[in-house]
Parts: C-alpha cells; sequence; structure tokens
C-alpha cells in the first residue's frame, strides 16, 4: 500500500473494504458533523453498511470512475477525500471532502485535496475538477476557494437531504488555471 505524506504526522492513503471496522469507527466520530452534507454518513451505520460504502468506491475504482481515500492523522482515520465522480473521456471530475473534529484546523483537507487536482489534471490529463458544497457549508466553500476554483453558479433547492432541501453551489478549476497542468 501507498501512503502520501501530508505533514508530520498525517498521511494520505487509500480506503478500503477491508478497513470498514476503522471506517465505521471514525463515522460514529464523525456523523454529527458531516451528515448535513455527506448523504452516506447517515447510510453508515453498521459493518455492513460501512462496508457497503467502501465496496461502492472499490466498485468505481476498478471501473475508473471514482475512488476514496483516507486521511490518518497520528494512525487515526479522522477524514478523507474522494472522487465522487471520475470520468476521462469527459475530462471532468468532482472531488468532495470529509472530516472529523480531530482532522480539522490543520489543513490536512487542503493538502489531500491539491493530490486529488494534482492527479486529475496533471498526472490523468484532465481538463475541469469541480467541487460542490451546500451553501451552508462554509469549510467546505473555503477549501474550494483555497483552491483557487471559481464559483461557476448556485442549483437553487437542489439536493434533498434529511427532508430539507439545499442549494448547491458549482465550483471549478481548469487545466490551464491549475500550476503544473497542460493548457
Amino acid at each position: 500500500m501507498y501512503a502520501v505524506p501530508l505533514t508530520e504526522d498525517a498521511e494520505l492513503r487509500p480506503l478500503e473494504p477491508w478497513q470498514a471496522e476503522e471506517f465505521l469507527t471514525h463515522m460514529d466520530r464523525a456523523r454529527s458533523g458531516i451528515d448535513p452534507w455527506i448523504p452516506w454518513a447517515s447510510r453508515s451505520t453498521d459493518l455492513d453498511s460501512a462496508r457497503a460504502t467502501l465496496q461502492g468506491y472499490a466498485d468505481r475504482q476498478a471501473t475508473d470512475t471514482g475512488r476514496i481515500h483516507g486521511i490518518w492523522l497520528d494512525g487515526t482515520l479522522v477524514g478523507g477525500v474522494m472522487f465522487v465522480h471520475f470520468d476521462p473521456a469527459a475530462g471532468t471530475c468532482e472531488v468532495g471532502v470529509w472530516s472529523e473534529p480531530a482532522g480539522q484546523g490543520r489543513g490536512l483537507i487542503t493538502a489531500a485535496v491539491r493530490h486529488l487536482i494534482d492527479y486529475a489534471l496533471v498526472e490523468r490529463g484532465l481538463h475541469r475538477v469541480e467541487w460542490w458544497n451546500t451553501s451552508h457549508n462554509l469549510r467546505s466553500r473555503a477549501v474550494a476557494q483555497r483552491m483557487g476554483m471559481r464559483r461557476d453558479g448556485v442549483l437553487r433547492e437542489y439536493f434533498l437531504h434529511n427532508g430539507v432541501r439545499h442549494d448547491m453551489e458549482v465550483w471549478s478549476v481548469l487545466a490551464h488555471e491549475w500550476p503544473g497542468a497542460g493548457a
């Protein structure tokens, strides 16, 4: 397995179905803070459902349509990043993130997102990376802004979650805007 150092005490690694128990323990710590933004947080509530969430991303990785990575701080899973969708033929992808409080405020999400954008735009040669967040998720919006993304627009009352409709902001960065990516 590979690990990408994010800081002296944190690393980015693949998150795989065999890690479902660790993922579930992490979800139990993180759920209340991420459930409003990440729909699978409320669906990953036991070992079978946690494994199913991770298996879904493993299946996406096998077809090159998505993948998920965890962020470990001092050996404990505290968050992660994912390609929600990944479409090499169209040249587009969407990056998503989550974190429990122990992983927040340390720049871990920003560093991990930078790695995913580099992978998509530089290594794989995609044209566009998208970032979707609800208008109320200011922390998520701040990551998009730190990555130099531009807000493309707002999809009003686009996303239904727990009986509430949320506006979704769509942000993006294009290959010619990203350092190191081709024009």
